[in-house]
């Protein structure tokens, strides 16, 4: 009994050494090169570009999904619209370098608040909201409860709805209190590692993953066990947080444009994106056949001239997203 202690022991150790040596690792290949901010008791991370004189968009808030940190977004945006606008890259609570804060970022709403303190601290009065999938929630919490700071919604594959069944069982195995913690140290990290190839390309599918979207991202650092722990919470509240909230989306009066892909095997479009342009009156939903759950990246333009359009600019989207669907049929052709 006393070897076989002493093994478990060895092994934990052994686990526990690997994982803070993966998640330093992770780091040190992800340097933080933005700014930590004190937003009430605890620091959120973000990168703020700052406008030319010669910005035709007004200020742009970013807000990653699940699993990822303001890389992600920021790779996809900011060559095109440096200069254009005011540009805000935020690490959620949790995730990227920000802290977690208090319990209340565990839910949409409590994240909401704290983009929008962050936005104080920036000065940014209003801002066009930028989401990309469980953004979405955040965006339309954020939409509801600080709609002053709101002068348009663009929603890229959003989460927003209430879906039939569950979540995978590795996210309900994270977030319990004890096992949770030793499976997100123990567990996530290598088997993270293993397996980051093949779950970031089946999130861009069927449309290709840019080779170093990985390294571009900064991917690797939602294995780190507090990040991945986080991200379990986080998406194990979604479905009763958005069974309470989503009826109250009706309240939302900005101008909003979705983004969504008939081929997203991640986000379903038919029960987020169809509901939440139903619920939002004057609406576009923009549906583009044989896109997966990335139209941030695969049709970068589109949404571009989305944020343009909420920005008044006379664009036809529905022309655009034409070219886009026939962009994506060549691709595929080829």
């Amino acid at each position: 009994m006393l070897f076989v202690g002493s093994v478990f022991l060895a092994l934990l150790v052994t686990g526990f050494g690997f994982s803070a040596y993966q998640a330093a690792a992770f780091e040190r290949g992800s340097e933080n090169k933005g700014e930590l901010i004190d937003v009430g008791g605890y620091r959120m991370n973000s990168i703020y570009v700052p406008p030319s004189t010669q910005a035709d968009l007004p200020p742009l808030v970013f807000i990653h999904g699940a699993s990822a940190n303001l890389r992600d977004q920021m790779t996809a945006f900011r060559g095109k619209l440096e200069g254009r606008a005011g540009l805000l890259f935020v690490d959620r609570p949790g995730f990227g370098f920000s802290d977690r804060g208090g319990p209340e970022n565990a839910y949409p709403d409590g994240q909401a608040d704290a983009i929008a303190a962050l936005m104080e601290k920036r000065g940014i009065g209003k801002a066009i909201i930028v989401s990309h999938s469980f953004g979405g929630a955040i965006a339309a919490s954020f939409a509801l409860n600080h709609k002053d700071k709101v002068s348009g919604l663009l929603f890229l594959s959003p989460a927003t709805h209430p879906w039939p069944g569950g979540i995978e069982w590795y996210y309900n195995a994270a977030k319990v209190p004890v096992f949770g913690w030793l499976f997100s140290t123990l567990v996530a990290p290598p088997a993270g590692i293993a397996l980051i190839d093949k779950a970031t390309r089946a999130v861009f599918a069927p449309n290709p993953r840019p080779d170093t979207y990985i390294e571009d991202t900064g991917a690797y650092l939602a294995l780190r066990p507090r990040a991945f722990r986080n991200n379990a919470i986080d998406i194990a509240n979604l479905l009763d947080y958005v069974k309470r909230v989503s009826p109250r989306y009706r309240e939302i009066k900005a101008p909003t444009v979705i983004i969504t892909g008939d081929a997203d095997k991640i986000v379903f479009p038919e029960i987020h994106s169809r509901q939440l342009h139903e619920d939002i009156e004057g609406s576009t939903l923009l549906r583009i056949h044989n896109l997966g759950h990335k139209p941030d990246y695969v049709v970068n333009d589109l949404a571009i001239a989305a944020i343009e359009t909420l920005a008044g600019k006379k664009r036809d989207l529905r022309r655009l997203a034409a070219k886009a669907e026939a962009r994506i049929a060549n691709d595929n052709s080829n």
